[in-house]
């Protein structure tokens, strides 16, 4: 009987997904997915609207590494903020997203029987990506409550057998940012070892308190050997267009389009015209972006605070990891799910984020995204407030 391939038989349905429907079966606020409950910022999308409806070829396809226009304005961004000189031409990708540009740059850069390190907590779709390249994921934990990782155990991850990292920063889950020490330890070692660095920043605008983001790709000698993915979806709420890049060294990103080619060839075509205008918007925009998103963390902290959730003040993303263990006996997937059925909110269990030998880490643990309006976080707080003297404590 015809049966579906190997590579993906031990892939379960995704956590997101699950989680999604049972919020949805119980009319929970959902601070699960990280998707947005508002639109993004009108003129952006009037932009799109407008290259649907210009004609001039709009509407078919882009050129397969991206529009021109928006292949500057990556590059144009790159140098604004971060001083970083990119080539428009050989060394930017327009990809259908960040989870695709990841991927691609593993398919891209990685060969089969190769080691690629992975921090955890993760973004779900890493792994899977490693093992459809037929490579082997090393994992280097994060540790509660400060998020850090062991400077021994990051060492003792790279061997010769190493390719890659997969590094995060802002990171989801945690709400790290992490320090200029903290890279350099990681820089280091890519420079002993020669392994290059993916480095996913979808969240490079949201940080907080002074924080400040800082990509690998602009520390000493690491330029050459880091690709680096974003998008249009977290920094402009417009998460459902899909539209995320890849900039590096052509050397690099000349294997990442190799594979591009034949992955998904190109991306849509008028949503890109209205990123090359996004990302060309003066720096006031992301100072208040990032102002909004400061008040919807301090709400969430507020209403987390108040149900005895122990959390990190979060210095970047919009995602908090908070610790259950006073109001809660049972595991994360346990507690995600109480709190989806009986005190509607709909929360994700981070041991979906860990390798199962270091899942124990964060079994008390539980991702919430603040990425909502602030009327649904003040309401998903007083609804929190009922974990007080409420099942388990």
């Amino acid at each position: 009987m015809s049966t579906y391939a190997k590579r993906v038989a031990g892939f379960a349905t995704t956590i997101f997904t699950e989680i999604n429907n049972l919020a949805a079966q119980h009319n929970a606020i959902n601070l699960g997915q990280g998707k947005p409950d508002f639109d993004g910022p009108a003129d952006i999308i009037n932009g799109a609207i407008g290259a649907l409806q210009a004609g001039a070829l709009r509407n078919q396809y882009a050129p397969g590494i991206g529009i021109p226009e928006l292949r500057q304005s990556i590059a144009n961004h790159s140098n604004r903020f971060y001083g970083l000189d990119v080539d428009p031409n050989g060394g930017v990708l327009v990809t259908p997203g960040t989870t695709v540009a990841v991927f691609e740059s593993i398919i891209g850069l990685v060969d089969p029987g190769d080691e690629v390190i992975v921090i955890e907590p993760f973004f779900d779709s890493y792994v899977p990506g490693i093992l459809m390249a037929g490579a082997k994921p090393v994992y280097v934990p994060l540790h509660p409550p400060e998020w850090t990782f062991d400077p021994d155990e990051l060492r003792a991850a790279f061997n010769p057998n190493t390719r890659a990292i997969i590094f995060n920063s802002p990171h989801n889950p945690t709400g790290r940012v992490f320090t200029v020490e903290e890279m350099t330890m990681i820089a280091d070692l890519c420079k002993e070892f020669d392994v290059t660095v993916i480095s996913d920043e979808v969240y490079e605008h949201l940080v907080f308190d002074g924080a400040q983001h800082i990509p690998i790709a602009s520390l000493p000698g690491m330029f050459e050997r880091t690709v680096t993915c974003s998008s249009l979806g977290k920094s402009f709420s417009v998460t459902g267009w899909k539209i995320g890049w890849i900039y590096g060294p052509n050397h690099l990103m000349q294997g990442i389009w190799q594979g591009h080619q034949f992955i998904t060839f190109a991306a849509n075509h008028p949503a890109q015209v209205a990123a090359a205008y996004a990302l060309s918007l003066p720096g006031t925009y992301f100072e208040e972006f990032q102002a909004m998103y400061t008040v919807k963390r301090d709400i969430m902290m507020q209403g987390m605070n108040a149900a005895g959730l122990k959390a990190l003040t979060p210095e970047g993303t919009y995602f908090v990891m908070a610790d259950f263990s006073d109001v809660f006996d049972g595991d994360d997937l346990a507690f995600a799910k109480y709190l989806t059925t009986e005190i509607g909110v709909a929360c994700i269990p981070p041991t979906f984020f860990y390798s199962d030998p270091h899942k124990n880490i964060v079994r008390k643990q539980a991702r919430f995204a603040f990425c909502k309006g602030d009327d649904t976080l003040r309401e998903a707080g007083a609804r929190l407030a009922k974990l007080r003297g409420q099942n388990g404590k």
